[in-house]
């Protein structure tokens, strides 16, 4: 898989029979799974299956909603080691992924994440029934620890994000900068807090259905921003 329309083509394919297909995009903090689910999403949307309306037959359901809010980070004494696997919500997770796999409800509303805000947001992601195919991304898809095991099998396929660790740590770097820690805080916690995470995030590659190549993340960057705006 060498280009974007390669894994659009792939992505499409796992929606057989009517059914709701569920992919997950996994990697190490800051390896491009946003901007790659982002692009994949946008290209899908303008390019349905046979028989499938555009745009709404595709939905985009990032992890990160199931961020654990701030007030009980400080409560359990984890708020300096957020983004750790044990500062999510994961037997939520999964059971929303259980809900949508499902494919029961007229409507399964997921949580969002607020960048500027650093916390979670309830109800704020509708999935309504028309949507065969539901884009997932975070870190830890296909981790085997406590509740995280029960979402690898609730996807259909999950890819792994291969980004090499030079642009992977700048674009954490410039992430972090960008919401608010200047620049030596900004790489005391990506090669701290992020960087355990990724060690372990690291682990779980050979997991994975497909490995989404460093050239074709660098590829995409932030060049196809288009698609989404």
């Amino acid at each position: 898989m060498t280009t974007l329309d390669e894994l659009a083509n792939r992505a499409r394919s796992l929606v057989r029979g009517g059914h709701r297909a569920l992919l997950g995009i996994a990697g190490e903090p800051g390896s491009g799974k946003t901007t790659l689910a982002e692009n994949l999403v946008a290209l899908l949307r303008r390019a349905p299956p046979v028989g499938l309306p555009q745009g709404e037959w595709v939905a985009y359901v990032p992890m990160d909603g199931f961020h654990l809010a701030d007030v009980e980070l400080d409560r359990l004494g984890r708020r300096d080691r957020k983004g750790a696997p044990d500062t999510f919500d994961a037997a939520g997770y999964a059971a929303l992924l259980g809900r949508l796999r499902q494919d029961e409800e007229d409507v399964v509303y997921a949580p969002a994440f607020e960048r500027d805000l650093e916390q979670p947001i309830a109800g704020s992601i509708p999935v309504e029934r028309p949507a065969r195919l539901v884009v997932t991304e975070g870190n830890y898809l296909l981790l085997e620890q406590g509740d995280w095991a029960r979402v690898r099998p609730r996807l259909h396929e999950v890819w792994y994000c291969d980004l090499g660790a030079d642009e992977r740590v700048r674009r954490l770097v410039a992430r972090h900068e960008r919401f608010g820690k200047d620049h030596d805080a900004a790489v005391a916690w990506v090669l701290g807090t992020d960087q355990r995470n990724a060690d372990l995030v690291a682990t779980t590659r050979a997991r994975a259905d497909l490995v989404v190549p460093d050239t074709l993340l660098r590829s995409i960057g932030y060049r196809d921003r288009a698609l989404i705006d």
